[in-house]
């Protein structure tokens, strides 16, 4: 499998109580599904990835690198990942990364 996206829905990420915003989990669900993106992008929600000072975060591996995204606070964002794994899928290590995504990216 070429890449990996682990998105934190854990202690802070996603509690809107906490005033984070949520994490759209049945639209990645279903992003992933319709487009068949599971064979080329595996996705996992995971209960918590760690960085939590940057809440919402996510993670994108590929065979060469790790990628920190975090303050994912909008739909567009959301969407942005789901726009990166459709170009992992067409076109593997040479996928880049949306301008909304480079803009979060951050160091754990």
């Amino acid at each position: 499998m070429p890449a990996q996206l682990s998105v934190c829905n854990g202690c802070c990420c996603g509690r809107v109580e906490k005033g984070h915003n949520e994490v759209p989990i049945d639209t990645l669900k279903e992003a992933w599904e319709k487009h068949e993106l599971a064979e080329h992008v595996k996705l996992t929600i995971s209960t918590c990835l760690g960085p939590c000072r940057m809440h919402n975060v996510s993670l994108l591996k590929t065979a060469n690198e790790r990628t920190w995204i975090g303050k994912l606070s909008t739909q567009e964002d959301y969407l942005a990942l789901v726009e990166w794994a459709l170009d992992v899928a067409k076109l593997g290590e040479d996928a880049k990364l949306p301008d909304t995504l480079t803009r979060r990216i951050f160091k754990p």
